[in-house]
């Protein structure tokens, strides 16, 4: 990327009748985001129109056709629909399930088209948004299929980051879907993670047990010593820092977890739970492992104070610098691990 070029930030809505264009809108509205890079709204000039007049939002924006004609220094608004939805905060809408389909679609092509550099996305109602030509449980699902890699849910923040070996998938269905394979892939891609996105060198992983007390040696369930134990000691053998299992109970209140760069959870609870319960208002979504950087605030669509003025913009904001340093540190690692004796023969 050039050195005077923005970084451009795509933004997909999410429902309208939530808080995420409360969130993102606030975001901007302070003018000194502009410097850090180019926000570009995937709605219409209508839609955030109405969402500015009836969350008393000053901000002043852009519209375009297509996000390749953004202006640097301004907010940006490519119209990818024309029609004038009716906002109708804190329900859980056919029509703002649809809306938010278009505005992902939109900022996911134009991801995958290099028309903007990174993604953030705003909360979506996984009930809302399903049809005939979208049957995700949410947006880590979807982009797994568009982008290229596999992808791992990371909630991250500067001295937190889990990873889940399963994610939206019931509690009862979570063991029987836990195998090596699994576990070692995702293992690979926190790695990669940290490595590439965080600047860790040598990553120190943990993984929680499946079970209560991990198993207790088989008295509440094989799972941790059938499954988990023999896959730990073969990556630690080959030279993986991968440690475990450790129960999950006590590993966040005994502050165990501050020894590693990460931990993987079996399932979405056991990760979620102490992640938010330590983090909330800070904590970023970061769909790790794929060829390009997607990250959205830790919260919901939070209907119950949808419309009010009162959601915080804090996680949000956060969602953006992470999305960008890390988007930095990508350009970086690719620069360093550039095959050096290559660029001297070229040189030649």
């Amino acid at each position: 990327m050039k050195e005077n070029r923005k970084i451009k930030l795509g933004i997909s809505i999410g429902d309208i009748n939530g808080i995420g264009c409360e969130v993102a809108l606030k975001t901007f509205s302070d003018s000194r985001m502009l410097d850090f890079c180019t926000p570009i709204f995937f709605a219409s000039n209508k839609t955030i129109a109405g969402q500015t007049n009836a969350l008393k939002i000053d901000i002043k924006y852009n519209g375009v056709q297509e996000a390749s004609k953004a202006i640097d220094g301004k907010v940006n608004v490519v119209n990818v629909w024309k029609e004038i939805p009716k906002i109708e905060f804190g329900q859980a809408t056919e029509a703002a399930g649809k809306l938010a389909i278009k505005s992902l679609k939109a900022a996911v092509e134009a991801l995958k088209n290099n028309a903007i550099d990174v993604l953030v996305t705003a909360p979506m109602n996984k009930n809302n948004i399903q049809s005939s030509d979208f049957k995700f449980p949410g947006h880590t699902d979807f982009l797994a299929q568009e982008l290229e890699g596999e992808s791992l849910m990371f909630m991250v923040t500067d001295d937190l980051k889990i990873g889940l070996l399963t994610d939206h998938l019931a509690v009862k269905d979570a063991p029987a879907a836990i195998n090596p394979i699994l576990i070692r892939s995702k293992v690979r891609t926190i790695e990669k993670s940290l490595t590439m996105d965080f600047g860790i060198r040598r990553p120190k992983i943990a993984l929680l047990g499946i079970n209560p007390h991990s198993g207790d040696n088989g008295t509440i369930g094989k799972e941790d010593d059938e499954i988990l134990k023999p896959v730990i000691k073969e990556m630690s053998d080959a030279g993986h820092l991968v440690f475990g299992p450790y129960a999950a109970d006590s590993f966040f209140g005994s502050d165990a977890f501050k020894s590693f760069d990460a931990i993987l959870a079996a399932y979405h609870d056991q990760g979620l739970i102490p992640f938010k319960t330590l983090s909330f208002g800070k904590g970023v979504n970061y769909t790790a492992g794929l060829n390009k950087v997607r990250t959205s605030p830790d919260h919901g669509t939070a209907y119950e104070i949808a419309g009010t003025g009162k959601a915080d913009p804090s996680s949000f904001k956060e969602a953006v610098f992470t999305a960008l340093r890390i988007f930095k540190n990508r350009e970086e690692y690719a620069e360093l691990t550039k095959d050096v004796l290559q660029k001297q023969r070229i040189r030649r």
